[in-house]
């Protein structure tokens, strides 16, 4: 049966990798194509010998040439297609989610089906990142496919903003921008801002002028483990951003909680948050760099707090800079675990896929060894559950989380 995708034949490489089930195919692994194409468009993959591999998105502008989304040769890539992905999507986060459905991410790249798609939820808004040209180009399918997939389970979805203003855009050919998807099913005039209740906690999400999609879902369930041995204690919380960590901190009765950010306009959401709970009382913002604050309180041979919280931005991005990452996210360890008293907790992380789990634990052993001090694992999490690792594709496996006490 002849099929109607332009075929591509790969190396044994790209043929054993694809097996194993990654789904990318690199430009230079392409040896031999048969037919024309545009970017964007489907197409198949075949071994040296002829076999069928997989199907999926093409793009010459890519270093990716091809995003499988399918091995199975009797898929038609058609909308009933992508309803069944998406319905996919929607019934797995609301068996893992359950009552934190109205705020969670419903679609993650790869991990979904859907090559270079972010769509999270914030209550009635939807906030997407579209971050391939076979995904921009069906993207107005997509996103009606999937209003209409929540509708129908009886959610409210009033608008969705794209925040497709991210440098890999670029990368795939694509233009940066961000704006309401106007259409039809959806409302483009409603305020750039939506509250959203996180673990009992409001927030109030800037998706328009936020990092990234407006808010980190992926430490939910990282933040209320910290918070857990929170009761009583001085916090310190590093890199606070909009202020999760320490908000959760103090709503489960921290004696005093400090966060720290080099932002002002983090600090201002931060702050604007607290108040939103009613918890700013025992709280204090801070606005400095969070390495000159550690070297000064170790200078001082002081320290006001007992449990410190790490949650730095991504130090690496790609892997020629893992090396100097590692010593960042070193530096910092090393500083924290000197300041803080034996008996104390130290809260880590790491979002990088670069940095990967080995590594981070490599980095924590040599950091203890440099502050004299032994460390007593409490937790070790990841990114929360509708954010799903592959274990085929490491990319999606990026977050460390650790919970030491200082001993």
């Amino acid at each position: 049966m002849t099929r109607p995708y332009v075929s591509l034949t790969v190396s044994q490489k790209a043929e054993k990798s694809i097996k194993n089930g990654h789904p990318w195919v690199y430009a230079d692994e392409v040896t031999e194509i048969s037919g024309e194409y545009k970017n964007g468009d489907i197409a198949d993959v075949r071994s040296l010998k002829g076999r069928y591999l997989g199907s999926g998105f093409v793009n010459d502008n890519s270093k990716i040439r091809v995003r499988i989304i399918s091995r199975n040769a009797n898929d038609k890539f058609d909308e009933a297609f992508f309803e069944r992905r998406i319905n996919y999507c929607l019934d797995y986060r609301k068996t893992v989610m359950n009552h934190d459905f109205k705020c969670c991410r419903l679609i993650f790249g790869d991990s979904d089906g859907f090559p270079g798609l972010i769509v999270d939820r914030f209550s009635n808004v939807l906030v997407a990142q579209v971050l391939s040209c076979g995904i921009d180009i069906r993207k107005d399918m997509i996103f009606t496919l999937l209003v209409n997939a929540l509708r129908e389970r009886g959610e409210t979805i009033d608008a969705i903003y794209e925040r497709n203003d991210a440098s890999t855009r670029s990368k795939e050919g694509l233009e940066r921008y961000k704006d309401f998807w106007h259409s039809e099913i959806t409302r483009d005039d409603i305020p750039g801002t939506v509250v959203i209740t996180e673990n009992s906690i409001k927030y109030c999400v800037d998706f328009i002028n936020g990092q990234k999609t407006g808010f980190f879902l992926d430490q939910k369930y990282n933040r209320a483990a910290a918070a857990r041995i929170a009761h009583g204690k001085k916090v310190l919380d590093c890199f606070t951003h909009t202020g999760s960590f320490a908000l959760n901190c103090a709503k489960a009765g921290a004696q005093s909680v400090t966060a720290v950010d080099i932002s002002s306009d983090a600090l201002d959401m931060a702050k604007a948050n607290a108040k939103l709970n009613s918890l700013e009382k025992n709280m204090s913002f801070v606005c400095t760099d969070v390495f000159d604050l550690l070297t000064e309180m170790s200078s001082k041979g002081k320290c006001d707090y007992d449990y410190i919280i790490l949650d730095p931005p991504a130090f690496t991005k790609s892997s020629s800079t893992v090396a100097n990452a590692y010593k960042g996210y070193k530096d910092i360890n090393v500083r924290a675990m000197k300041v803080l008293p034996r008996g104390g907790y130290l809260a880590t992380c790491s979002c990088s896929h670069f940095m990967t789990d080995g590594l981070f634990k490599k980095m924590l052993h040599e950091a203890a060894a440099d502050a004299g001090v032994s460390l007593r694992q409490i937790e070790h999490r990841q990114q929360s559950c509708d954010h799903p690792i592959l274990w085929n594709v490491p990319e999606t496996d990026y977050l460390k989380f650790y919970i030491f006490q200082i001993v």
